[in-house]
């Protein structure tokens, strides 16, 4: 799949996140990556053979106190290879995009992993 055609589906995606949501997202940057870095996958100890579709960095919305500002953006990046490899069609692409940037923007929420989890079920 061609970068524009996946930044398309993360773009997609970004929009059925919703208004609510959209409104309080704030000094957020989404980027879209070929690989997560070797480095990030051994900080995180993800097995060999194993990747990331998606990580968020920053500090969640549930832990800024009053005093925070005037920081640098936080970023979610999307990993387009780890993507590609895991999915059989276009569809799951477009499925497993839309699924990682709500994960992502779970934890970007401060959302545990079993309230982002119960949300993909949902989705």
């Amino acid at each position: 799949m061609t970068r524009e055609a996946f930044t398309a589906l993360v773009e997609e995606a970004l929009l059925e996140i919703p208004r609510r949501f959209r409104e309080a997202m704030h000094n957020i940057a989404v980027v879209i990556e070929d690989e997560p870095p070797p480095e990030v996958l051994a900080d995180l100890e993800v097995p060999p053979g194993d990747s990331l579709f998606g990580l968020y960095q920053g500090t969640p919305l549930t832990e800024r106190s009053w005093a925070h500002g005037n920081a640098l953006p936080d970023r979610i990046s999307i990993y387009q290879g780890p993507i590609e490899d895991a999915c059989d069609s276009n569809d799951d692409i477009r499925d497993c995009v839309a699924e990682t940037v709500i994960h992502e923007f779970g934890h970007y929420f401060g959302m545990s992993e079993e309230e982002i989890e119960e949300i993909e079920e949902k989705y």
